[in-house]
């Protein structure tokens, strides 16, 4: 008797004393899984001879999962803020082990293996991620969207942008060291979370490693929604890749509209198609409109993640913080103003002088220079703003 009595609380005391190891969990009415999550992460660290601790998340649940978790071992700490993201962070914060260890509490994670979570990090890598597609999947754990379509696809979409090669990119077990915590300055509220912890981790240039993890069906009512939260993670991906989202296809529709300009002065009367005739010259002035506008849209994305510590320094950040400054700017589009506005004064003395012709290749033209003359004057404030340095606040000392 005296002996049972005596082990619960000698193991509590190794977990709670130094932790090497903080394993975290969100909960979200598991009382089904949380305990049963929490016993087996609770004995790899016993069998294990690691001192660590187990926290538990609850977001809310409003069945018995926080007094299952306290009376299998769980440290519970409580986020009122709802969502996926929200909860991790927290636990983040309360983490205190030298690695921290991240999996659901809906037991579809194996927590009686982690020894291969931490061993890359002792051996120099900064995250560790458990890819299910190498560990196996079991029957009817994983819906076929998400097997073949929303996992490629993501994966595939952070390899483009971000270059980074990530096997399983939306796996919930992972394993990181708790000293990256400020490097990543995460901040998703939802399931995206996952998706930024990679591009973060790539961006600050810290190893990412992958090892196998099973995945099991899960036990209980899935909070997953499939569409919602798979738009999540495109959305946070292409937000977070402004060259992708503004720079590259503005270029292209530059050049698309260049084109179509081009076209309609070398075939005034329009182009044949079949029993129709095709007029480049508004697409022209719509497609170079547009693209100059996303252009400049992706320069100051990217001006402002930088201030904010969003986007790594690169040569086209470099290039932009050299020369988008608001003097050019405004000189080019004062130039560009200029020429559309004499452009239309001088169409005016042509039609109102009676002259025949139309023109129309040239009323096109000044409008598009004004057009853009009128985007460059505006996001040349508008970069100002967002890229300027916070306003440090006044000191007393200096004002007397």
């Amino acid at each position: 008797m005296a002996t049972n009595a005596i082990a619960p609380a000698l193991a509590t005391a190794r977990e709670s004393a130094a932790p090497s190891v903080s394993v975290v969990m969100p909960c979200l009415d598991e009382e089904a899984t949380v305990g049963v999550c929490v016993a087996k992460a609770r004995e790899w660290l016993r069998r294990s001879a690691v001192p660590g601790e187990v926290i538990v998340v609850d977001n809310g649940s409003t069945d018995r999962s926080v007094e299952l978790a306290e009376a299998a071992g769980a440290r519970v700490v409580h986020e009122r803020r709802r969502g996926y993201g929200q909860a991790y962070l927290r636990g983040f914060a309360e983490a205190r082990g030298d690695f921290v260890v991240m999996g659901d509490s809906d037991d579809t994670y194996d927590f009686t293996d982690l020894s291969r979570l931490i061993e890359p990090l002792k051996h120099g890598a900064d995250m560790v991620i458990g890819n299910r597609f190498a560990g196996g999947i079991s029957p009817g754990a994983m819906p076929w969207a998400h097997r073949y379509i929303g996992s490629p696809v993501i994966n595939f979409v952070i390899r483009l942008f971000f270059g980074t090669r990530i096997g399983d990119s939306q796996s919930g077990l992972r394993a990181f060291r708790r000293t990256i915590a400020d490097d990543l300055r995460l901040r998703s509220a939802g399931m995206e979370l996952a998706s930024e912890m990679i591009v973060s981790a790539a961006r600050a240039g810290l190893r990412i490693a992958e090892v196998p993890a099973s995945y099991n069906v899960r036990r209980g009512e899935s909070k997953l929604n499939t569409l919602r939260d798979g738009w999540r993670h495109v959305r946070y991906l292409l937000v977070a890749a402004p060259d992708f989202l503004f720079t590259v296809p503005g270029l292209l529709m530059v050049l698309a509209g260049l084109l179509a300009t081009g076209v309609s002065f070398a075939a005034p009367a329009g182009i044949q198609l079949g029993a129709l005739t095709w007029q480049p010259v508004f697409a022209g002035t719509i497609l170079t409109a547009i693209g100059v506008n996303a252009l400049l849209f992706g320069v100051v994305a990217k001006l402002y993640g930088f201030s904010r510590g969003l986007v790594k320094e690169d040569r086209w950040l470099r290039l932009y913080r050299r020369w988008f400054r608001l003097e050019p700017l405004l000189g080019l589009a004062s130039a560009s103003f200029i020429v559309g506005v004499a452009i239309e004064v001088l169409l005016l003395a042509v039609w109102t002088s009676g002259a025949e012709g139309g023109h129309l290749q040239l009323a096109a033209l000044a409008q598009t220079l004004l057009i853009v003359g009128a985007e460059l004057g505006m996001t040349g404030f508008l970069a100002m703003t967002v890229a300027a340095p916070d306003v440090a606040a006044p000191d007393p000392a200096r004002d007397q």
